[in-house]
């Protein structure tokens, strides 16, 4: 093993410091830390963008809720409507055949409504998802075309 400096046994012996500047940071170390500080501020201003779109994203899935919840509502109050509508119309009849006649026109006009209304909702559906998707979508075709 080698004998430590002479400097660590005998402290009376170190080296004197210059009056010499030293910079305590290399170029190197300086151009990584600019390199680093440009991609965090990168990262941050990108996590600001997708907290903002999927705010987007959120308000308008809501609102497309809302309305898929009062297009079921509608349905549901007119199904009501029709039902009541349709016992007094039953409870009126005086032959059997009237009956079934009368039984077959609102079973008609129930599936009409039903079909109707499921393309409604159909509908409503397919625009949540199209407009809580888009801002998504849009965000990602910028981010892809876009050097990250």
């Amino acid at each position: 093993m080698a004998d430590p400096p002479q400097w660590l046994t005998h402290p009376k012996e170190i080296p004197q410091m210059t009056n010499a500047t030293i910079d305590p940071i290399p170029p190197a170390a300086k151009a990584a830390t600019e390199t680093l500080e440009k991609g965090a501020q990168h990262v941050i201003a990108k996590a600001k963008v997708n907290a903002e779109v999927l705010g987007e994203s959120n308000n308008a899935a809501i609102h497309g809720f809302m309305d898929i919840a009062k297009a079921y509502q509608k349905m549901a109050t007119n199904n009501a409507e029709r039902l009541t509508s349709s016992l007094k119309a039953l409870s009126g009849v005086k032959t059997q055949t009237e009956f079934f006649e009368l039984q077959k026109k609102f079973l008609n006009e129930g599936i009409e409504a039903t079909v109707k209304d499921g393309g409604e909702i159909a509908k409503l559906t397919s625009a949540l998802f199209t407009l809580a998707f888009r801002p998504i979508q849009q965000n990602f075709e910028t981010l892809s075309h876009s050097r990250i």
